[in-house]
């Protein structure tokens, strides 16, 4: 035979490679016979052998065709003869350990003056497959009588089931392989609200199932039920909607079981419940549920608040006293306790203003639920909302879940709103609000909440020049001072001096567990000349101090004098039982006068520097907190001291 009858192909090695690369869609081999090896290989012949192109590139064609050499090598010789050869006899074991049954076709290429082969390589199995899908899908389509059978066996299976179709509870229709609708039941048809006649024969799914709940339409090749009868599988839905022919959706679940007949997939059946009511009930259960962990988050925090109110008041909620103010105070607290009139308590920092708001709130209607207190002086401006109102999640940066506000949290209780004259300018107008309509939105939330809720408030700020600088609203002022009650300062009411000093002793030595000291009249009076500028706060740390340094049951008071720090002296029960000259004795004026002075003297050392080690309450061994306030009561610039200069 002559060999130039079908000459071998010669091009560059470059071409071929890029031929073989994008050109070959099956899977193919760059075979060099002489050698038995391997030069290329595409992926898909590493998908079908199951092997690297790597591998596959590394190995010798023999040592995929193990036992079958002869025959390769005749196939081989065939095609370098004639440029052209195929076989079904070469077979291949995948590592898998499946035997591969396949096609090879060989064409002869001459590269750079030396023969190679190009090997073309069909899965028989697959290509099967193929025919056998194509032939039927041919047959369906076009072919008139095998769809009157289909047709048929439809008929059958509605006349034969027909008593079973018809008592179902559960909606059941079917459709063959175009989709189109061969029956309905009247289970279906109820649910649907269509007639048989309106579906059957038509594409079922443009009618009922051609959008998801949102209206983004759903398209036949996403269709679970079509791809039941396209994929030869079943497919299970637990939630989707089905439209009614009213136009409004029904929440259903549905399986979609194919239909063989002689092997070959010509339908699908559709079982569907109608489970609205049951969505429904699960989102109320939901809700419920999420409800039960609100009030359980509520209570919860109720709770954890009750205790840090507990423990930051050290359960000391009576007022004690017998002075003429205080008398007067606890009247007033009988009159408006049992109203719900918004109280505002006015005085200096550590004169009882929180005591009273608990009697007034104990006193009244809503003792049974919780004091809600905030502090407004240590909420940062930016948080002011948040704690006022509560947020949802996602409001903001760090919002990882929701937060209930002290006004829900104080919702048929009180709210007690501490330092009020610290709120900020810009959330004065939202508490307005709140305190006029009891009703306010989480930030991040639209949904509108009410609450029922008595407000009293306190402050050591005169409100009404905070209004005239234009730093405080003149509406929530008046809002807020329906009923002021004015907490005097300690100075203005020595006679209370004594039965708080007692209180204050016997409580703290409870507390520590150590024995009470005595306290004797002369220690009395000598705590009854002191100017207390921090008031009842600053006796209690007084009397707790010295009942710490206690030696041999007798109490030693360490308090400053009314000249500076530096004239401090340590006063002895046993030692200051000599009555003071009458010409020592200080005036309330008097009193005021050297405070006065001392607080100047202070800022003038230090610059008008008030906090800090360096800071003018250490040297006065008061709290900064008092400091700032007696400031503010004399009316004292601390800015005029930066530069050194005295404003006396």
């Amino acid at each position: 035979m002559n060999r130039d009858v079908n000459p071998p192909i010669s091009m560059p090695l470059e071409t071929l490679h890029l031929q073989a690369l994008l050109a070959h869609t099956h899977p193919t081999l760059l075979v060099h016979p002489k050698t038995d090896s391997i030069v290329f290989a595409n992926d898909a012949a590493a998908k079908l052998l199951g092997r690297s192109i790597e591998v596959l590139k590394s190995s010798k064609m023999s040592a995929l065709h193990k036992g079958q050499v002869p025959s390769l090598v005749v196939f081989s010789e065939a095609a370098l003869y004639h440029g052209f050869a195929w076989t079904r006899g070469l077979d291949l074991t995948h590592p898998d350990g499946t035997e591969l049954k396949l096609e090879h076709e060989a064409r002869a290429i001459i590269l750079d003056g030396q023969e190679y082969l190009t090997v073309t390589i069909s899965d028989l199995d697959a290509r099967h497959r193929r025919d056998v899908d194509s032939e039927a899908d041919d047959y369906l389509r076009e072919g008139i009588s095998e769809w009157r059978r289909a047709e048929r066996f439809f008929r059958e299976i509605e006349r034969e089931n027909q008593l079973i179709l018809g008592a179902a509870g559960e909606g059941i229709y079917g459709v063959n392989s175009d989709g189109i609708t061969t029956f309905v039941n009247p289970a279906a048809e109820r649910m649907l609200g269509w007639t048989a006649d309106a579906l059957v024969g038509r594409e079922i799914h443009s009618i009922i199932h051609h959008s998801h709940v949102d209206g983004e339409p759903y398209h036949a090749e996403q269709c679970p039920i079509y791809n039941a009868f396209r994929e030869g599988i079943v497919r299970r839905v637990d939630d989707e909607v089905f439209w009614r022919s009213d136009g409004k959706p029904i929440r259903v679940e549905y399986t979609s079981t194919p239909i063989r007949d002689h092997g070959l997939v010509i339908g699908a059946v559709i079982v569907f419940r109608d489970i609205t009511e049951r969505k429904i009930a699960e989102e109320k259960l939901h809700a419920a549920l999420a409800e039960v962990d609100r009030l359980r988050e509520r209570l919860e925090l109720e709770n954890a608040y009750l205790q840090e109110e507990i423990l930051s008041t050290n359960n000391h909620h009576e007022i004690i006293g017998q002075s003429d103010a205080i008398q007067g105070a606890l009247k007033q607290i009988d009159l408006v306790g049992p109203t719900d009139a918004n109280v505002l308590i006015t005085g200096e920092s550590g004169t009882g203003k929180e005591l009273i708001a608990r009697a007034i709130h104990q006193a009244s209607t809503r003792s049974d639920r919780v004091l809600v207190r905030v502090n407004c002086a240590a909420i940062p401006h930016e948080l002011f909302e948040s704690e006022f109102f509560g947020h949802v999640r996602g409001a903001f940066t760090g919002a990882i879940r929701d937060r209930v506000g002290r006004f829900e949290l104080a919702d048929r209780g009180t709210l007690f709103l501490d330092e009020v004259g610290e709120i900020p300018l810009e959330l004065q107008g939202k508490l307005l609000r709140v305190l006029q309509d009891q009703k306010f939105e989480r930030i991040g939330e639209e949904r509108t909440r009410e609450v029922n809720v008595r407000l009293i408030a306190a402050t050591n700020r005169d409100l009404k020049e905070e209004v005239r600088q234009g730093r405080f609203r003149e509406d929530l002022y008046f809002r807020l001072n329906v009923f002021p009650i004015e907490c005097r300062p300690l100075r203005e009411r020595t006679d209370d001096i004594p039965p708080l000093a007692t209180h204050f002793l016997r409580n703290i030595c409870q507390r520590l567990n150590i024995a009470q000291p005595t306290l004797t009249n002369g220690q009395v009076r000598t705590l009854q000349n002191y100017g207390w500028p921090g008031n009842a706060r600053e006796l209690e740390n007084v009397i707790e101090r010295a009942a710490i340094l206690a030696h041999d049951g007798k109490l030693h008071f360490d308090l400053p004098e009314t000249g500076g720090r530096d004239s401090r002296k340590s006063i002895d029960a046993k030692t200051d039982t000599t009555p003071l000259p009458h010409n020592n004795i200080l005036t309330r004026d008097e009193l005021k006068q050297t405070e006065y002075n001392n607080i100047i003297q202070a800022l003038t050392a230090t610059q008008g520097k008030i906090f800090g080690k360096d800071g003018a309450a250490i040297l006065l061994d008061i709290k900064p907190t008092t400091l700032a306030s007696r400031i503010k009561t004399f009316k004292i610039d601390r800015r005029d001291f930066v530069s050194g200069k005295n404003t006396e």
